[in-house]
């Protein structure tokens, strides 16, 4: 893919798939912006002090206002990939008002200001674009989402909003997409499943390279699709 010289917004991109996302997109010649919640995250990236990775502490991406002046302190913008999300897994029994919240918050507030302010900024800037979202097996699979009812519904919120967003935005030269994968191969996921079958789930450098064709100049005819990538699980 080719996105030499494209600025592309990562949200989540010091997390395990946010890395290999912004490594494919250094790789193909991007600029990357970055939003994160403090100096912590920023710190532990291996991509401090890469002059074409810029860090902004931009706060809560569910905090509408917060989302907005990050977007509008870009002088340039292609592709905004959205990864930034939480998971949290409690029987309904214990998956309280507050728990659902958390979730809807984290994961779908946050898709959906991110979105918003990404088209805002293609209006402004008088260009097309693209959006990326990340949703999760569970939203096209909803019995998956076992024990995790919450997480559930907030994904599935992110798969409509990517459908009926891609929809709204066609016409403006922006198209929207997700992918929508399983436990991915992380050394989080090998650490807490170590009976699990870790050879069967997908890589985040698989997962990142579907995302990077959705967001690149290549994909001219996709939108609101829901990609699914399970591996071999």
């Amino acid at each position: 893919m080719n996105f030499r010289d494209r600025h592309v917004v990562v949200t989540g991109g010091t997390g395990a798939l946010g890395l290999a996302v912004v490594d494919a997109l250094l790789q193909s010649g991007a600029w990357c912006h970055v939003p994160t919640r403090g100096e912590t995250s920023i710190e532990r990236s291996p991509h401090r002090g890469n002059a074409r990775v810029s860090f902004v502490a931009a706060g809560d991406l569910a905090d509408e206002s917060a989302v907005t002046r990050f977007y509008a302190g870009l002088t340039g913008l292609w592709a905004s990939i959205h990864i930034a999300g939480a998971f949290a897994a409690a029987p309904i029994a214990r998956g309280d008002k507050a728990l659902l919240m958390g979730q809807i918050e984290s994961n779908l507030v946050s898709a959906y200001n991110c979105s918003r302010a990404a088209a805002m900024t293609f209006r402004r800037l008088g260009s097309g674009g693209r959006i990326v979202n990340v949703a999760a097996r569970q939203a096209l699979e909803p019995r998956l989402g076992t024990g995790s009812v919450a997480y559930t519904i907030a994904k599935s919120g992110v798969a409509a909003l990517t459908t009926a967003l891609g929809a709204e935005l066609a016409k403006e030269g922006v198209l929207v997409n997700a992918v929508a994968p399983s436990i991915m191969d992380t050394p989080g996921n090998r650490q807490s499943m170590p009976d699990a079958d870790a050879a069967s789930w997908p890589k985040v450098e698989e997962v990142a390279a579907t995302i990077l064709f959705l967001a690149s100049p290549q994909n001219t005819v996709t939108r609101g699709a829901i990609v699914p990538v399970y591996g071999k699980s």
